[in-house]
């Protein structure tokens, strides 16, 4: 029988340590080994007792959460889930630390009723089991069997006029991979979405705007839609398409999430048919499962990410279930089908 989940927390506020300590405290399945209120209190605690999982304050003084969180990914296997306010900065010190591996992130609520705790705690404990299961995933070396879809060359049915990508845990780290080495000739519009709260999909468009080769924005309604733009789903707003324009709103969430893939997907598939190009990566759910049935009955193309390279394989195995999947790639060669396809279609 697999034991509890070990976790240490780390936050500078002896309140929040508490707080957060009280809500994985009342799980059956979890423990709280420790508690660390500053950077080397914690770098010594995960030395000492190899967590399994370690909640992180993304805001403290002294050696901050970035810097504890790269030497905890130096010294252990333990995944790191921060824990960020709603700041300007604390938004986009998370997106860095998604970037250099934490596993997830949890938002502290901005005040403190009722809906918003329970929110909060739901999440955490959600993403405690998910970076549990991603910390006990037998690692395995890749061997590319799927090369073989790299000779024979698919070629998709139209020419790829828009790339729609859906993500969520473990997802930041591929797009940030996928979209900021995207050629600045590749003048198709790419639509993103993110599963990630409100606040935090500004921080991460503008990261990615800093270091890609393409215009990286938040998406904001009836925007019109340029070739060579990467928008990203805001927080809290499904993205849809029209020929010309995005459209957001605030219909009700699907599969508990809004932005949802399936949305996206499914507006593009209307507007793009035969010429659209949905890639399903990592992330808890089946979100993109639709919408990718969705491009596949218009006649587009469509990859999913491998399990080896996921760092949950829900999303990509639901979106393979469906047998609408025409690629399954791991992480590092999604963007050069992506760049073959639309490059191909281009000379054609």
């Amino acid at each position: 029988m697999m034991g509890k989940i070990r976790v240490l927390v780390v936050d500078d506020s002896a309140f929040m340590r508490t707080f957060i300590s009280d809500i994985i405290s009342k799980e059956p399945d979890m423990l709280v080994i420790d508690t660390a209120g500053d950077g080397d209190a914690a770098i010594s605690k995960v030395k000492a007792m190899n967590p399994d999982v370690v909640t992180l304050d993304v805001e403290m003084p002294g050696k901050n959460g970035l810097e504890v969180l790269k030497e905890i990914k130096n010294i252990s296997s333990a995944q790191v889930i921060m824990l960020s306010g709603l700041t300007t900065e604390g938004s986009a010190t998370t997106i860095e630390a998604l970037r250099i591996g934490a596993f997830d992130f949890v938002a502290k609520p901005g005040d403190t009723s009722f809906n918003r705790i329970t929110d909060m705690k739901r999440d955490l404990l959600s993403k405690i089991r998910q970076a549990f299961v991603a910390k006990n995933k037998t690692v395995r070396k890749i061997f590319r069997k799927d090369k073989q879809d790299h000779k024979i060359q698919k070629k998709a049915k139209g020419k790829i006029e828009a790339v729609v990508i859906g993500a969520s845990t473990g997802g930041p780290k591929v797009l940030y991979d996928i979209i900021t080495r995207l050629p600045a000739d590749m003048l198709v519009p790419v639509f993103v979405v993110q599963h990630m709260p409100q606040g935090f999909t500004k921080a991460f468009a503008e990261r990615l705007d800093k270091q890609a080769n393409l215009k990286v924005v938040e998406a904001t309604h009836e925007e019109s839609i340029r070739p060579g733009v990467v928008y990203i789903a805001p927080g809290g707003y499904h993205m849809l398409l029209t020929e010309n324009k995005i459209i957001l709103d605030t219909s009700p969430p699907i599969h508990g999430v809004r932005p949802a893939v399936d949305k996206l997907f499914i507006s593009a598939a209307k507007v793009f048919e035969e010429k659209t190009l949905a890639c399903v990566l990592t992330g808890m759910g089946r979100d993109g499962a639709e919408g990718v049935r969705a491009v596949k009955a218009k006649g587009g193309f469509t990859i999913a990410q491998d399990e080896a390279t996921s760092v949950i394989y829900g999303m990509p195995k639901a979106a393979y279930e469906t047998g609408c999947i025409d690629m399954v790639l791991p992480d590092n060669d999604i963007l050069e089908e992506i760049i073959r396809l639309v490059k191909t279609n281009d000379q054609n």
